[in-house]
């Protein structure tokens, strides 16, 4: 059964050692840092657990991301069921607990993958799996070493605990220390993923691991970055950040106790990398990301339409060409989605169920992060600079004297002061915000960095085909062959 929102709040109260500002956050959902988005993450929740849309969210008891989709109408439905959560944030918050469940779904379609000649981590990922989905856990992961010397291996840095790696063996577990950066939302899970998606060299053998641990586990500390949240005057001068910033933070783990039933995999590089690629655990992550994208450019045009509505530009034919632009984006990310779940793949000969097409969803990385800094760049200028000039909060239209001031001046016809700054101040914190420059910076490198998913594009895609295409016109004809009837 899934949990309620409450039941979700209860379960951060957990002791975890999380960081701000240089002071110990003694409880995430009462911290101003946090609550908000604490809140917005426990009414996700709820949508599961008594709604008009807990049939579209669960199946079988649990959340459908947590469910092997077995046919293209199972895609369909985990689909719908991550377009909900996404609507719900209006696609700002991204790594909601559906994210990683999908990819716990990944791992146990092929929990032979896990067996090696150093660890057997199968029944470990099945059971993970199992665990995670009956108790609505929310897993999140930190997969990103930290950006140390790019040009030496893990193992070699100048200091050998930069990088998550084991420091001892004992007869229960192993005991783990390092770093890993961009916990997006590890400040509000349940239990966090510490593994690694980018290849380790051959040498790094002390660092080829992946585990699973509750967050409020001894020795994990989690240092989060500045909290929009927390700067936010209040709803009405911030509706997105002071309700949807899901954090990023820096995990570190320190002489960290990882008993052996939770360990996935165990000094093995090759299937510490391989995890992510073999099994259907990243394009999984995929299939939710782009549905949350396209959710997210769907509002970003809403924005747009109701700014240029306000302005009375609308029917301008070069804004009616921008909003046109717009719209088109949102329909190429829509078409991303239902591609790749339209060529959907077998997993492990069906003994895996489905997933959605990898060439179609590792191809939705290089549009998305084209995409989002484009759209953003046509709504500013759509904007023009009314998201500049606005009053500092709220409380200068409640004052008995700056109030009639601020309401003559900042409104257009059919659209009163209150409505229009409202507007504005939703645009502009979507937009212009130091809030909104992280979101523009994130979905840049959502899925990593483009030289290595470009180069990965190349590897995964069907070159074969487009090469042969080129060459079938090259051999129909000759040097010297003349046209017919000329």
């Amino acid at each position: 059964m899934t949990r309620s929102g409450q039941e979700y709040l209860a379960s951060l109260r957990d002791g975890r050692e999380v960081w701000l500002d240089g002071e110990r956050v003694q409880d995430v959902t009462r911290h101003a840092a946090f609550r908000n988005t604490a809140a917005s993450i426990a009414r996700l929740y709820d949508l599961a657990h008594d709604s008009e849309y807990t049939q579209r969210l669960t199946v079988g008891g649990v959340h459908r991301a947590f469910a092997v989709p077995r046919s293209y109408e199972d895609l369909l439905a985990r689909r719908t069921a991550y377009k909900v959560w996404a609507e719900s944030s209006f696609g700002f918050l991204g790594r909601t607990p559906d994210c990683m469940a999908g990819g716990a779904a990944g791992f146990a379609a092929v929990p032979n993958l896990f067996t090696t000649d150093t660890f057997d981590g199968a029944d470990n990922v099945l059971a993970w799996h199992r665990r995670l989905a009956e108790g609505d856990l929310y897993p999140t992961l930190t997969l990103t070493n930290p950006q140390t010397d790019r040009t030496r291996a893990a193992c070699e840095q100048e200091e050998d605990d930069l990088v998550v790696r084991v420091v001892a063996e004992k007869d229960g577990g192993v005991v783990v220390r390092g770093a890993k950066m961009i916990g997006t939302a590890g400040v509000f899970g349940n239990e966090v993923i510490v593994g690694t998606i980018e290849p380790l060299a051959p040498q790094d053998v002390e660092q080829a691991l992946c585990f699973s641990l509750p967050v409020g586990t001894p020795g994990l500390k989690f240092v989060s970055r500045t909290s929009y949240e927390g700067r936010a005057r209040s709803v009405f001068d911030n509706p997105l950040s002071s309700r949807f910033d899901e954090n990023d933070a820096l995990l570190v783990c320190e002489d960290v106790f990882v008993p052996w039933e939770r360990v996935l995999t165990y000094r093995n590089v090759d299937t510490t990398f391989r995890m992510w690629w073999q099994t259907p655990a990243y394009v999984n992550f995929v299939h939710q990301s782009a549905t949350r994208f396209w959710t997210k450019l769907e509002f970003l045009t809403g924005i747009a339409i109701l700014l240029t509505k306000a302005n009375n530009t609308y029917q301008l034919p070069q804004v009616t060409q921008v909003i046109g632009g717009l719209m088109g984006k949102v329909a190429q990310a829509k078409a991303f989605v239902l591609a790749a779940e339209a060529s959907y793949e077998e997993v492990d000969g069906g003994r895996g169920g489905v997933m959605p097409g990898r060439e179609i969803s590792l191809a939705q990385r290089i549009m998305a992060g084209e995409l989002y800094p484009q759209a953003v760049q046509d709504i500013k200028l759509l904007a023009g600079g009314g998201i500049i000039q606005l009053p500092a909060s709220a409380e200068d239209l409640l004052h008995p004297e700056l109030g009639p001031l601020v309401r003559k001046y900042i409104r257009s016809p059919g659209h009163g002061a209150e409505d229009r700054i409202k507007l504005l101040k939703l645009a502009w914190d979507a937009l212009g915000s130091e809030f909104a420059g992280r979101h523009e910076q994130y979905e840049r490198f959502y899925h990593g960095a483009p030289h290595i998913y470009l180069m990965q594009q190349v590897w995964e895609g069907n070159t074969d085909s487009c090469e042969s295409l080129a060459r079938a016109c090259l051999d129909g004809y000759s040097l010297g062959e003349e046209t017919a009837d000329r």
